[in-house]
């Protein structure tokens, strides 16, 4: 038995996360690591995640103003291997078809759960490479499925690894944070697919209200990009800089004129390159009120946890423990910038994560990950095959 930052670990597995959906095995035989990855790093690492909190309270409970510990801390309290941070993309991960290599999931009845809570057939909008090949995509559609394929995902991981399940912080970019407060157990299941919908409807009549578009601008820092954008709105115009995903990568927001006006301007201060976000809306700007207004009251409906782990806040960079809050954080999110460099930052050097595990379709914020943070580790699950080699061991007799 060991003790970190006030409270009991136990090497016997982990309990069930309070309010968790997701099964948990008996797996314990050590995996074989990824292809690619050091196999003595990989057996720290799976030694580290073998031992979880007893009790469901998150380990910063026992420190002042959120203190987790420092890492001399918790090297000294014997907790071997990375403290782990889960993190789920967002909308922009989405890909036709790409619940297709997960159909056959022990998970996938997550899928069929999701589709009776909110009424879309959300198998259909996974497997089907035309119903999901919409451009711009219906966002109501693309955001429940994509929330769907990353709950099926982080159910395997946690069939293969257990432990996943206590993190030591989770954290989303735009839609996945919903994920993030799922995984953390601030938010069931059940109550993330009804916000997911709700979310989805109310930025979908959004975007049908005022036009608009995204894109992502590469080798200009954000500072750069704001100052553009905003003489473009002195000008009469309405962009924005609406993720700030790294110190050279930006992504623009906004009515189709003025962020073309604000891409003409990248360009002449030096941007490397400019790519179309077809995500069908101004998503994460102010053009996004009516959305918010809307969503208020679904949030308002639903029950917030205490959870096992903090989630960092988009809207503020910040590690948020518990119920407090949320709604309003959720409700900022829609017309404010998604602050993921900053997030990561605290996930890397505020919290002493020193592994990032990205449970979702592709890998953007892996990459983003390794430019912000290149110190910090990094694991990629968007496919079966990435998932760590768990071999099965015989069921414990109940007596």
């Amino acid at each position: 038995m060991r003790t970190v930052c006030g409270q009991e670990l136990t090497e016997q597995g982990p309990l069930n996360q309070r309010g968790s959906t997701f099964p948990q095995s008996d797996n314990d035989a050590l995996p074989l690591p990824p292809t690619g990855i050091c196999l003595g790093f990989y057996q720290r690492f799976i030694e580290g995640l073998s031992m979880v909190y007893r009790d469901s309270k998150p380990p910063c409970q026992n420190h002042c103003d959120g203190d987790i510990g420092t890492a001399e801390e918790v090297e000294m309290s014997g907790l071997r291997g990375p403290r782990l941070a889960l993190i789920f993309p967002g909308q922009d991960a989405r890909r036709p078809g790409m619940g297709r290599p997960w159909a056959d999931s022990p998970s996938w009845y997550l899928a069929e759960r999701a589709s009776e809570v909110c009424g879309h057939d959300v198998a259909a909008l996974l497997l089907d490479p035309v119903r999901g090949a919409d451009h711009p995509p219906r966002t109501d559609g693309a955001q429940i499925a994509t929330f769907v394929l990353e709950m099926v995902i982080l159910a395997d991981l946690r069939r293969a690894l257990p432990a996943a399940a206590r993190p030591l912080v989770c954290a989303g970019h735009g839609l996945g944070e919903y994920s993030a407060l799922v995984a953390a157990g601030i938010v069931g299941f059940e109550e993330g697919v009804r916000l997911v919908a709700a979310r989805g409807k109310a930025m979908q009549e959004a975007s049908a209200a005022h036009s608009g578009t995204m894109a992502a601008v590469h080798g200009l820092s954000p500072e750069a990009l704001e100052r553009a954008a905003e003489s473009v709105r002195e000008a009469g115009g309405r962009v924005w800089a609406a993720h700030l995903d790294s110190d050279r990568q930006t992504v623009l927001s906004g009515d189709p004129a003025s962020v073309a006006r604000c891409r003409t301007l990248a360009r002449e201060l030096g941007a490397a390159r400019i790519l179309p976000v077809p995500l069908g809306g101004a998503f994460h700007t102010p053009l996004m009120a009516g959305a918010a207004a809307a969503f208020s009251t679904a949030l308002a409906a639903t029950g917030f946890h205490r959870g096992s782990a903090p989630v960092v806040a988009n809207a503020d960079a910040q590690p948020h423990h518990g119920p407090d809050g949320w709604p309003g954080l959720l409700e900022r999110q829609l017309t404010g910038p998604v602050r993921w460099a900053d997030s990561v930052r605290t996930m890397a050097d505020g919290l002493y994560c020193d592994m990032f595990v990205e449970v979702g379709p592709g890998r953007s914020l892996t990459a983003l990950a390794r430019e912000t943070a290149p110190r910090v580790s990094r694991l990629t699950i968007s496919e079966p095959g990435q998932l760590p080699a768990v071999p099965q061991t015989l069921v414990r007799s109940a007596a």
